[in-house]
Order: C-alpha cells, then sequence, then structure tokens
C-alpha cells in the first residue's frame, strides 16, 4: 500500500484527537458518523481513522449548529451539504437551517457539551429511550461525577427555570428528566458493584440534612464511589436528626457525607454533633469525618470538626482518602 504523505498525515488527526480540539467524546463523533455518515472522507484498510482538514470542517460546523440548538439531523445535512458544494464566486450561500426561537418548547442550556443538548431536547420530547441512551453513554465515556457536573445539572437546572417561569405547563418535563438521572445514576452503582464484587472494609455514611429533600447530587456520590471501588451506605434525603446519629452509632463510617441544597437546610449544630459522635471501647474510641457537600453549606462559618469540598470531585477524592 501507498503510504501517505508527510504533510496530510501529519494534518490528520485521530478520533481521540478531533473530539479533544471539538470538545465533544469520542462516542459523540461515532454515533454521528454512523447516523448521519458524517466520517473521513478517505480511509485505508486496517487502519485507525483520521480526520484531514476536509473532514474537520465538516464537524465544526455540525458543531457550531447544534450548538445553537439546530436539530443533529438537520445540522448534519446542512454541515454535509456546505462541504460538498464548490466555492465558487459569487455563489448564494445555503439558507440557514432553522433555529428555535427563545422559549417555546425549548430547554435553553447555555454553553455545554452536545451530550446536555441532547439530553435537553430529549426532555422537551418526553422521548425516555432517548434519555435512557444519552444518561447511559455520557456515564459511561465521562464517568459519573463529570457526566452529573456538565451533562445532567445543566439540564435540570434549564427544567427547574422553565418550570418557574411557566408554572405547570413544564413540570413533566423536570419530573421525567429527574427519575431518568436517578435511574443512570443508581444503575451505574450496581453495575460497578457487579463488576468489582462487595467493595470490602468501612463504609462511607451518605445523607440530606433533616430538611433535605434534594437527592440526585447524593445519588451521582454514590456513583462515583463505586466506580472507584469504595463502599457507602446510602441513607438518603431528609434523614430525621436522632435516626442520622443512631446511624452512624451504629455503623461506624469513617466519613459521613451530609448534603445541603440550599442555606435553610444547612444544619450546623447537627454537622457538629455527628462529628463529635464516638464509638468503641473506652480507650480507643474514635468517631467520623463530617463532609459538609453542597451550595447549603457556603459561607464563612464552617461547623467545627467538619470539610467542606468545593465540588463533587473533591468530596469523591477525600472520601477515598478516608476510606483507603
Amino acid at each position: 500500500m501507498t503510504a501517505p504523505a508527510p504533510a496530510a498525515a501529519a494534518a490528520a488527526l485521530t478520533t481521540g484527537a478531533l473530539a479533544r480540539r471539538l470538545g465533544v467524546s469520542p462516542t459523540t463523533i461515532r454515533s454521528w458518523e454512523s447516523r448521519y455518515g458524517i466520517g473521513p472522507a478517505h480511509r485505508d484498510p486496517g487502519r485507525h481513522r483520521r480526520w484531514e482538514p476536509h473532514d474537520v470542517a465538516v464537524l465544526e460546523e455540525m458543531c457550531r449548529l447544534t450548538a445553537r440548538g439546530v436539530t443533529p439531523a438537520e445540522a448534519a445535512r446542512v454541515a454535509l451539504a456546505v462541504a460538498a458544494r464548490p466555492a465558487a464566486p459569487g455563489t448564494p450561500p445555503l439558507p440557514s437551517p432553522a433555529v428555535p426561537a427563545p422559549g417555546g418548547n425549548i430547554l435553553p442550556v447555555g454553553t455545554v457539551r452536545p451530550e446536555c443538548r441532547g439530553l435537553a431536547r430529549a426532555a422537551v420530547r418526553l422521548d425516555a429511550p432517548e434519555m435512557a441512551r444519552i444518561l447511559r453513554r455520557s456515564i459511561d465515556d465521562l464517568g459519573a461525577v463529570t457526566a452529573w457536573t456538565e451533562v445532567m445539572t445543566p439540564a435540570l437546572r434549564a427544567a427547574g427555570r422553565k418550570w418557574a417561569a411557566e408554572g405547570e405547563r413544564c413540570v413533566e418535563v423536570e419530573h421525567l428528566l429527574s427519575w431518568h438521572v436517578a435511574a443512570a445514576l443508581r444503575r451505574a452503582a450496581d453495575r460497578a458493584d457487579d463488576r468489582a464484587g462487595r467493595p470490602p472494609g468501612p463504609a462511607a455514611l451518605l445523607a440530606g440534612t433533616p430538611t433535605e429533600l434534594h437527592s440526585l447530587p447524593l445519588e451521582a456520590v454514590a456513583a462515583g464511589l463505586a466506580e472507584r471501588g469504595l463502599a457507602f451506605r446510602m441513607f438518603g434525603p431528609a434523614l430525621p436528626p436522632e435516626a442520622l446519629l443512631e446511624a452512624v452509632r451504629r455503623t461506624g463510617p469513617p466519613a459521613v457525607l451530609l448534603w445541603s441544597q440550599a442555606a435553610r437546610t444547612a444544619d450546623r449544630a447537627l454537622a457538629h454533633r455527628v462529628a463529635r459522635t464516638t464509638w468503641g471501647p473506652h480507650g480507643a474510641r474514635t468517631g467520623p469525618v463530617v463532609l459538609t457537600a453542597g451550595p447549603g453549606w457556603a459561607g464563612p462559618r464552617r461547623p467545627p470538626g467538619t470539610l467542606r469540598p468545593r465540588d463533587l470531585a473533591t468530596a469523591l477524592d477525600q472520601l477515598e482518602r478516608l476510606l483507603r
């Protein structure tokens, strides 16, 4: 076989390098290729795909259009047509595809990953199978915590804003999206447990403060711990104070993560009580390290004897050090 010219070989990109350049996942690029025929113009048998400048330009146009809210199918049609059309002087441009107007039946998510835009579009359509597929792929490609931060959270916030602005008209979107996010995170935790077996050693205790009703961030932490092969006990949101203290005494966790979404649910006195709870024989008693996680704990006063991770990735790193 004839080797490609050195200049062409140097200019060509692998799928991974192209994904990093465009800010999308390699899975997204492969999906666009299989669904819409957006792939390398030339491919050598037995070699990995190599994306040359012409191919890259098509994908850049695809990303530009989908970022504006154009559906992937329509964006692919226009991107391929632009690439195939000769750039003769005086040639009129192709008509731009329709971009959804603000409001209406869309979730404005801003500048986010393509997976998040796809999730938001599927949520508005109440397309449950597509939502499940995007969430599963996002967790597989990015990991649970990155998928939560960069894909799920922006879509959930957009659904919450739309619900607040339009009332009950869009509550079904937020409910369906929340259920699928919780299901995807729980499946990810179960799959990780199935692969690694039940992790040995001590387990972290995960709970929401007594008046905290948000549970999805706790599910993201649980999935992240399972991916790292770390054990946890999930007690969910709104765990009453005495039940929380009893759970700490009975299970003896080296670490307790307490989630608070808003300042009104951050119980600093309770966090201090948990940090002071001890167990074990006299002379060798020990207690947990308490992580006060979530935006509700923001502010200058940190409960004594606690840590305040700045985000879920930091919380996972701290939990891993404590559990190892």
